[in-house]
This record gives C-alpha cells, structure tokens and sequence, in this order.
C-alpha cells in the first residue's frame, strides 16, 4: 500500500467503489488470527445513509468463521497486478494451507481505528460490521456487512468516480469469469 494515496471515501459514495462488479478480497481477524479470501459474489446492497453491501462466504471457509466470531469484515477491490494472488488466496483455504498469506505474500495493513486487516496493492477498502441475518448466512451463505468506513487509492479513485482512463492497466479492477480468467475494467464511456 503506497500511504500517500490512501485517502477516505464519503460513505454516500462508497457504493461506487463496487458499483462495476469488480472481485473482491474478503478479510478478516478474530483473536489473533488473519485471513484473507476471494469472493467474485460480492455486490451493492443499499447506498443510502449507511450503505450496505453482501457477500457469498462458503461454511467451510475460515474468512467466514472469523467474521461470524469477529462482527467485523472488509471487502477491497485488487488490482490487474494482484490477479495471481486472487487466484491463489480464493483457491487455497487456510485451513488446509495456514501459511497461505505468507505463501503467497500477502500483506496487510490496519486503518486507524480499526484492527480489521486490509490487503495492501488493492485501489479500493470497506470496512463492514456484519449485520447477522442467521437464515440468510445459514441457508444461502449470504452476509451483510453495514459499511462503516472507505478509501481509495487517489490515482484510481476520486471526486466519488473510478479514472481507470488515467492509470497504467495493472490498476485496473479485475473482474472474475470462470477457471482463474478475468477481465479488467475497461474504458470509461459516457451515456
């Protein structure tokens, strides 16, 4: 994460940084332990006062288990550049690979305030409090998250609007297909 182009996000805007579909890297901490998984499931919910956002997170996964433990989650928006550590951190689960993050170099960092990890590389961060809706997460894996919080990388973000147009590709937002293919996030086309 380059600290100089970190910079909070409105939360009445916030909703704009996964208006485009993008996929999503899901974190998590609840005492003393960390991970971080891929999510292609991950959308918009309410972008009113309190914006909400969802996320489909398997049982067997251990992001989920934190979360459920912890209240607290993020959701952040990698990079063309990270789409190898994407693949990796969605197909190895940290309880078969406890050292994924370390395998795979992923490094974190907290935003003031919080202790809820945030991956370092991606151009977008929410902070989300978990709004239990038990059938929901029970029976189709679903969680809501109120966003509480939200930045940005300047270079990408601003003004409340994504400028892929003016960056190098490797910032762009990638966007899951199938069988580790992706897309990036394209040109800006105005309507």
């Amino acid at each position: 994460m380059n600290a100089k182009h970190f910079t909070s996000v409105p939360l009445d805007k916030s909703y704009r940084l996964m208006n485009h579909g993008p996929t999503v890297l899901v974190s998590a901490q609840h005492d003393g332990v960390v991970n971080v998984m891929a999510a292609a499931w991950a959308c918009v919910l309410d972008f009113g006062q309190t914006p909400k956002v969802t996320v489909v997170l398997d049982k067997v996964t251990r992001t989920r288990e934190l979360i459920e433990a912890d209240g607290m989650f993020a959701l952040q928006l990698p990079t063309k550049a990270m789409a190898t550590l994407t693949v990796n951190v969605g197909t190895d689960s940290a309880k078969d690979v406890p050292d994924k993050l370390a395998r795979y170099g992923v490094t974190t960092f907290t935003a003031p305030g919080s202790d809820v990890p945030l991956v370092e590389g991606c151009v977008g961060w929410l902070l989300c409090k978990l709004v239990p809706e038990m059938h929901n997460q029970q029976t189709y894996d679903l969680f809501i998250g109120d966003v509480i919080a939200a930045w940005a990388d300047e270079r990408v973000f601003r003004d409340g609007r994504w400028h892929f147009d003016e960056v190098p590709d490797d910032l762009r937002t990638i966007h899951h297909v199938a069988g580790g293919q992706f897309f990036t996030s394209g040109a800006a086309v105005q309507g």
